[in-house]
């Protein structure tokens, strides 16, 4: 059975989608069979990989209204062993379909629909919108864990305590698996007093929850590096783009901890 990480944060411009790309092309390279799920209708992930609208015709939307089957609109990445499954901007539609309170178990649609691949891969990795709306409801209801990433930037923890409320909640009643994997401090320059003082905040309160790819050694994080600012503009992930840059270190040694569970 495939083990399922939604990348979640209800503030924008964290490096959730870079988070997920990432981390998704990375466990491909291990080996992983990895299917990547963009379901945000900003449809970020599915460009970093080099797609445009004008490369398939159907996406996560036709999914979730039950008109096909994630297997009928799966794409095949350029990176071997990783498959997408592309969104849309009209993906916003299905926001009002699921706030629809006669609409049974619409928490759980999602969850439903990848029963259907749930043995073909190893992993599968959803990039959610930044809201803590249906879709990322329904992300993290379909999930066994979820991996925050969280900026080493003002304003960081700022709307941290809602979503760890909505990861509790849900864990007590319709996702009784779900659980935080950890904390990814993203952003990060050793050079700016602020990184570094977000970085001992996240590791005061969250010291469990950071990633250490050995015990002992530093948490990983990612840092600004204008690579990873790069790779989106040429369809690529940092580790495709540019392979022995800081951002792709950091998030092959990601990948190394999720992989080995």
């Amino acid at each position: 059975m495939s083990e399922v990480i939604s990348i979640a944060n209800q503030k924008g411009g964290v490096g959730k989608t870079t988070t997920a790309v990432n981390l998704a092309a990375s466990l491909a390279e291990k080996g992983k069979k990895v299917l990547l799920l963009d379901i945000d209708p900003q449809s970020n992930a599915t460009t970093s990989l080099g797609f445009s609208r004008s490369d398939y015709e159907y996406n996560i939307y036709h999914v979730l209204i039950g008109n096909k089957k994630i297997s009928e609109v799966v794409l095949k990445t350029a990176i071997k062993k990783l498959d997408l499954v592309p969104s849309n901007i009209g993906l916003v539609g299905i926001e009002k379909e699921f706030y629809n309170p006669k609409k049974k178990n619409r928490e759980l649609v999602l969850k439903e629909r990848l029963k259907e691949v749930s043995k073909k891969y190893d992993f599968i990795i959803i990039d959610s919108p930044p809201a803590l709306g249906p879709i990322t409801i329904n992300a993290l209801s379909s999930s066994d864990s979820v991996i925050i990433p969280i900026q080493c930037e003002f304003f960081a923890l700022e709307g941290l305590a809602q979503l760890l409320n909505t990861v509790s909640l849900l864990k007590k009643t319709i996702n009784p698996k779900l659980k935080i994997r950890g904390f990814l401090p993203t952003m990060y320059s050793g050079q700016n007093n602020l990184s570094k003082q977000v970085l001992a905040d996240l590791t005061h309160h969250f010291k469990d929850k950071l990633f250490h790819v050995k015990k002992g050694k530093e948490c990983i994080v990612v840092p600004r590096n204008v690579k990873i600012a790069e790779s989106p503009s040429f369809g690529k992930p940092v580790t495709a783009y540019a392979s022995k840059s800081k951002g792709s270190v950091a998030y092959r040694d990601l990948a190394t901890v999720i992989a080995r569970g």
